[in-house]
């Protein structure tokens, strides 16, 4: 299915603010999402509500969550995979699906996850900010107008 008539679509990402790698993903994604499959839940805003009954506080902050709308809850890697598929990026993540490298992913992810907070600044930006940079620039028309969520 495409994410236009995917059932699990629009995702609401639940995302660790106060992790930089995390936010830039995250800003990269939102960037990228022109045709607005992708909603976006800081888990440290005072407003902040998860997915219904089915993730408490420290699962949000030890994994990355998703909830599709009609109610899936995706954990892990899969929130990757569905995510980087609504902005057309899919290719980012087919590995993740192979036989191999999938299972891989998916274990090495936690350990990632768990780490997050360690990995440097320098080693960030060229991951995501800079993509996320091109992604603005891609949404600018040549009048400077910009069309960023």
């Amino acid at each position: 299915m495409t994410p236009t008539t995917d059932p699990l679509y629009p995702l609401i990402l639940y995302y660790d603010s106060r992790c930089p790698l995390c936010t830039a993903e995250m800003q990269n994604l939102m960037r990228r999402d022109r045709a607005g499959q992708l909603r976006f839940a800081d888990i440290w805003a005072p407003d902040f509500a998860g997915p219904p009954g089915s993730a408490t506080f420290d699962d949000l902050l030890a994994l990355i969550h998703a909830r599709g709308a009609n109610g899936q809850v995706l954990r892990g890697v899969e929130v990757f995979r569905r995510a980087y598929e609504a902005v057309g990026l899919g290719w980012v993540t087919a590995f993740t699906r192979w036989p191999v490298l999938g299972p891989l992913a998916d274990r090495a992810y936690p350990v990632l996850a768990r780490n997050r907070y360690r990995l440097p600044r320098w080693l960030i930006a060229p991951l995501f900010e800079r993509a996320s940079q091109r992604a603005a620039r891609q949404r600018c028309d040549a009048n400077g107008g910009c069309d960023l969520p």
